[in-house]
């Protein structure tokens, strides 16, 4: 999980807000199997909120921290089902922007490397994007899922090359995923982007480190991880229950060499 890109800077920058108003920061990770020893700690005093990031599914920390009582405010939508104030990216829109992009240069061969689809925000990426090509008349798009690393979307773009030989563009619901499948194509004897276009998602520094530089959809990570750390501390402070909804945040497609 730390050597993510994305939980990387959202740790950061939470950090950072709760630094300036002197509060500890204490980082925990939970799978399914160790949310019984996570659990107790937090909803019996120990801690005064919990700012969750990365829950999948019906995480059980999640729906015991949804029933708890205690302060929580979720960095990403929570799973479905789960009744949790949250601050988001519109990853919906963030794919659509990718999807609309490559049908403006002329790419109809094309094929998704998806995210986790136990994760709402990388099904809310593959829906996007599926939504838009199929609103165009491309209804047959491939998908191979990943797990956001660089390895996952090298495998993924091995198996789409196998499957849809002829492909002219590929979405990355990541920024590693998507020099994954740059570097398998590379290796495939493919350009890019002459042959196949790729974008990515996240905008991460590794996105203007690639040959050729990352088209990509820019998220806010910082932006969301400060507003989250702000929005948990005003509902561990304020006497009242303070929710303020749950915002969503735009993301921005940034153009760059690889379309």
């Amino acid at each position: 999980m730390f050597a993510e890109p994305f939980y990387a800077r959202l740790l950061s920058a939470a950090d950072e807000v709760f630094t300036g108003y002197g509060v500890p920061f204490v980082v925990m990770t939970a799978t399914p199997a160790t949310s019984t020893i996570a659990a107790p700690p937090l909803v019996t005093g120990s801690f005064d909120g919990v700012l969750l990031a990365g829950a999948r599914e019906r995480h059980p920390l999640a729906v015991t921290l949804a029933a708890s009582g205690i302060a929580v405010r979720s960095a990403g939508r929570p799973p479905d089902g789960i009744d949790l104030p949250f601050v988001d990216m519109d990853n919906r829109d963030g794919a659509r922007q990718a999807a609309e992009h490559l049908l403006l240069t002329n790419r109809r061969a094309i094929t998704v490397i998806a995210g986790p689809p136990t994760l709402p925000g990388a099904r809310d990426r593959l829906d996007g994007f599926l939504r838009t090509l199929n609103a165009a008349g491309i209804n047959e798009v491939p998908v191979a899922y990943g797990d956001f690393t660089h390895a996952s979307g090298a495998h993924a773009m091995q198996w789409l090359l196998q499957r849809s030989p002829h492909l002219d563009a590929v979405f990355a619901a990541s920024d590693p995923m998507a020099a994954g499948a740059m570097q398998a194509l590379r290796r495939a004897g493919r350009r890019i982007p002459d042959d196949v276009a790729v974008i990515g998602f996240d905008d991460a520094p590794l996105a203007r480190h690639t040959s050729p530089t990352l088209t990509t959809v820019r998220q806010p990570v910082e932006e969301m991880a400060v507003l989250t750390a702000r929005m948990l501390l005003m509902s561990i402070t304020s006497e009242e229950d303070v929710q303020h909804g749950n915002p969503i945040l735009p993301t921005e497609l940034v153009v760059r060499e690889s379309t």
